[in-house]
């Protein structure tokens, strides 16, 4: 009997714009500081695209780099699936503008909004497209210039979020593949109100009165969103290593959201097998919270550390506004 297709990273990339945002800058615009926000969330600096580049520019490099890791042209590209809370516009879709950027001249595109949670959620896609025979090369990108939809008057957000894109090709064959064994995603629409942009869409389409209620901004109850972020995603790495017939003492590598390394520590603390050394969090350190991009920008790093050894199961979690929440295991099989 042949062995279950499996859907596999065959090449990854990132890109973080040149423009560094320290605590120390941000100390200068709004009433914070160093010490408040690194005890509060750990972040100490976070990357801040120029105002001409956009979340299609940076998705571009990101998937630029994906590409020549996995050694295949654009034209072989099937599908673009961009994550993305912050699209160029409404419409066409960021992936749109991206095929074109790229030359993909093969490949349909989407976008997909799934908040913090987009690059697992596009992932999931991506597996199935390769596992059903469908498709053969899928372009998964995450891509977010929250910088535009921050209120720098606001120290309880704007110390949060950086800008940043990651990418990986998901396929059959590949130099140094991913298997990706298994992936969990989920939602709870009741909780939508604790995390949103409140202005720009149809119910509150952007007028005098939305601007000046400072309604094109991300707003967040932060204390309602930690509880549930820390709750669902433990419960979706779970299943997730569930459906990927592993047990805790299995994993080698944990890469939680680069929320908070609050959040990221109370996970740690779920998964006291894993070595600490192993829990990645210097993606929150140096980049802050980089929404949908943030763990295939972790991911990519780590695959180009040299760290990564043959048999190395890693597990992703992610959780967003929505909420969404997700988690996918991936095995170094090669």
């Amino acid at each position: 009997m042949n062995e279950k297709i499996k859907a596999k990273i065959i090449g990854i990339g990132s890109y973080l714009p040149e423009k560094v945002l320290s605590n120390f800058d941000l100390e200068k615009m709004v009433d914070t500081s160093d010490e408040w926000i690194v005890t509060r969330t750990g972040i100490k600096e976070r990357r801040i695209s120029e105002k001409d580049e956009y979340t299609s520019d940076m998705a571009f490099m990101a998937a630029k780099r994906a590409l020549e890791n996995a050694k295949i042209l654009p034209e072989d590209i099937d599908v673009i699936i961009c994550a993305t809370l912050t699209p160029d516009y409404i419409f066409p879709s960021t992936s749109c503008i991206l095929q074109n950027k790229l030359e993909a001249v093969n490949s349909a595109a989407m976008d997909v909004q799934a908040a913090c949670t987009g690059f697992i959620y596009g992932l999931s896609i991506a597996k199935a497209y390769i596992e059903s025979g469908q498709y053969k090369n899928i372009l998964v990108v995450a891509s977010e210039k929250l910088s535009s939809i921050i209120d720098y008057e606001d120290r309880s957000t704007c110390v949060l979020f950086g800008d940043g894109a990651a990418a990986c090709v998901v396929g059959l064959k590949g130099d140094n593949a991913l298997d990706i064994e298994s992936v969990d995603i989920g939602a709870d629409g009741a909780c939508s109100d604790l995390l949103m942009l409140p202005g720009g869409g149809c119910r509150n389409p952007a007028s005098y009165e939305t601007v000046d209620k400072k309604m094109h901004f991300i707003q967040m109850s932060g204390n309602e969103v930690f509880k549930h972020a820390v709750r669902r995603m433990i419960s979706s790495t779970k299943t997730a290593l569930k459906k990927a017939d592993l047990e805790e003492s299995d994993i080698t590598w944990l890469i939680p959201h680069q929320a908070n390394l609050r959040i990221i520590e109370a996970i740690a603390k779920r998964f006291s097998r894993v070595d600490p050394q192993k829990v990645i969090q210097e993606g929150i350190k140096k980049y802050g919270n980089t929404s949908a991009s943030s763990v295939c920008i972790v991911l990519d790093e780590l695959c180009k550390s040299g760290k990564l050894n043959k048999g190395d199961n890693i597990l992703l979690t992610a959780f967003g506004s929505g909420f969404t929440w997700g988690s996918t295991v991936l095995s170094k099989r090669d």
